[in-house]
């Protein structure tokens, strides 16, 4: 048996292997600065350095082992190793004696969430494949970590409130890392010498912006990324796109790329509800699947490369048309923006669970949406997530590497009919996750906190409500567009989702012509994405619908003749 290693504050991969141990520590040999690399010969073996190095107050991060164990089955010791460290990500480096005759039985195991990865053992040096995926795994694993070694922004409370705790997802979901300190604390003095002495908490410093006392979101986003009216562009832009999710995003992308101007607008973090997916496991191209803060700051970032302008924090207050010939103005309280053309790409919003006990502790156990920050702090509790789409599903798997259990609620008979199979099947093969269907929450409490929640049966032959104790409710409860910035101008549905192409009114149609596929019953105004009627609601469509739009852009700002 390998020995344990003295105490180290670096966190660890594990190795694991019988037969290959030395070929695989030099395959991660390049990690050894700032992990601590461990190795083991057994799955037994693996959990006693793992528990060790956990107990020494350090992290696993990620278990890496052989397709075959003397003593367990992969597939068994991976789930012996998620009881232990429900954080840590897992992947099989297969060696290529085995890789391809392993595989058939092994890789349904991914799909199931039971690993994250199947790879081939480098055979050499510089096997960048290889390693893009483990440093993959590590990023993911990074974002999970409430405590990151690099700190961009430092929060100084004395308390954890709704406000902090927004404060902490907004930027969670902007892929900004921070820590929050309290006041006594070494680093709290120190940051409040840069303030009044009478400054209101909560404090957010960082060393390249302003500072803010008595923060929030907004005061969080604008100081870090801008209004919209101090967006550097001309007078009037070709394009505004309201909204940062998929829809907006891949519009920004396209329109900059295609050498339009563009600003986009959005009023919380970038990515939309998309972005506070923990894991997106069927977008093309991603395997080992997304997060989607990483897929939302890539494709911002993709589109900052192409010239597209962006401001955060700050809701549309209006949209007037045609203010001049061939010209909208976007309204912010922050500033206006002038554009030849809009796209609306808002989304939709989770619609309110109506339970006055619980909206009076939203933030304080009780919240809208994945609130990816406060899955770090449900260790130990009993959670429960209601919704049964996809978001409600990826929320619950996220929430089961923390919390002691999770209840998925549904009106439903089950999932099948609303969540992708995938997703159903990692529920089904995670024991931390059961589903209660005919469920709907209706009341609960708590002195300052969420503590208790009375379930209450629907449907024939329901039973007696029932009490149980939960320190989180996460709701997800399906899509309630934000649309009620728009003008009577854009034609909406009974529920408020914009009208498009030939579900606009025939009153605006050009005679017998509907407008194009995206365009809305005003001229140069589109929509895209899930405030669109109709829409598919995943991420994947509203992406296709963001970059279509751009060519009808284009048809509507070319010259006539």
């Amino acid at each position: 048996m390998t020995a344990a290693p003295a105490p180290s504050a670096l966190p660890a991969i594990v190795l694991v292997s019988a037969e290959h141990l030395e070929e695989m520590r030099d395959a991660f040999a390049r990690y050894r600065d700032e992990y601590a690399v461990l190795t083991a010969s057994s799955a037994a073996e693996a959990g006693e350095l793992a528990a060790a190095h956990q107990a020494g107050g350090a992290h696993v991060a990620l278990f890496v082992t052989e397709s075959v164990l003397p003593d367990a089955h992969v597939l068994e010791a991976f789930g012996r190793w998620r009881v232990l460290v429900p954080t840590a990500r897992r992947m099989i480096a297969a060696h290529w004696d085995r890789f391809l005759t392993d595989a058939p039985a092994l890789r349904p195991g991914m799909a199931t969430g039971k690993y994250d990865a199947y790879l081939l053992l480098p055979r050499g040096t510089r096997d960048e494949e290889f390693h893009n995926a483990v440093t993959d795994l590590l990023s993911d694993w990074g974002s999970t970590v409430p405590d990151p070694e690099v700190v961009a922004v430092k929060i100084i409370s004395p308390r954890r409130d709704g406000e902090v705790m927004a404060i902490r997802d907004y930027l969670d979901r902007m892929g900004m890392p921070y820590r929050v300190y309290d006041p006594d604390s070494e680093v709290g003095v120190a940051v409040r010498e840069h303030f009044p002495e009478d400054a209101a908490y909560p404090l957010v410093y960082s060393a390249t912006r302003a500072t803010i006392a008595g923060a929030t979101v907004r005061d969080v986003a604008t100081t870090l990324y801008g209004v919209p009216g101090a967006i550097a562009v001309a007078d009037t832009v070709d394009v505004c796109l309201v909204g940062a999710g998929p829809a907006g995003l891949a519009a920004a992308v396209y329109a900059a790329s295609e050498g339009l101007s563009t600003v986009v607008i959005e009023s919380e973090a970038i990515g939309g509800q998309a972005g506070t997916s923990s894991m997106i496991r069927n977008y093309l191209g991603f395997p080992r699947g997304i997060s989607g803060m990483r897929l939302a700051m890539r494709a911002r970032n993709q589109a900052l490369r192409f010239g597209a302008e962006f401001g955060t924090g700050w809701p549309v207050a209006g949209l007037d048309v045609e203010v001049s010939p061939g010209v909208h103005r976007v309204r912010t309280d922050g500033g206006d923006v002038l554009a030849r053309a809009v796209v609306i790409a808002s989304g939709a919003a989770y619609r309110k669970l109506g339970v006055e006990p619980l909206e009076d502790l939203v933030g304080a156990g009780v919240y809208y949406g994945a609130a990816m920050t406060a899955a770090r702090e449900m260790e130990g509790h009993d959670v429960v997530v209601v919704g049964g789409g996809n978001s409600a599903g990826q929320a619950a798997v996220h929430l089961a590497r923390f919390a002691r259990s999770v209840t998925i609620l549904v009106r439903r008979e089950g999932l099948a009919a609303t969540m992708s199979s995938y997703l159903i099947s990692e529920i089904e093969h995670n024991p931390r996750i059961s589903v209660r269907p005919h469920t709907v929450v209706s009341d609960g409490g708590g002195e300052g906190r969420l503590a208790w929640l009375e379930l209450t049966p629907v449907g024939p032959g329901a039973g007696e409500p029932e009490r149980v104790e939960a320190g989180g409710l996460f709701l997800l409860l399906g899509a309630s567009p934000c649309s009620d910035w728009l003008p009577e101008a854009v034609a909406v549905d009974d529920d408020g989702f914009v009208l498009t192409g030939r579900d606009v009114p025939r009153e605006f149609w050009d005679g017998d012509l509907p407008p194009a596929s995206l365009a809305t019953s005003a001229p140069g105004v589109f929509a895209a994405g899930d405030v669109r009627s109709g829409s598919m609601k995943r991420v994947a469509a509203a992406s296709g619908e963001g970059a279509s739009v751009v060519s009808l852009i284009h048809a509507h700002l070319a010259p006539e003749g």
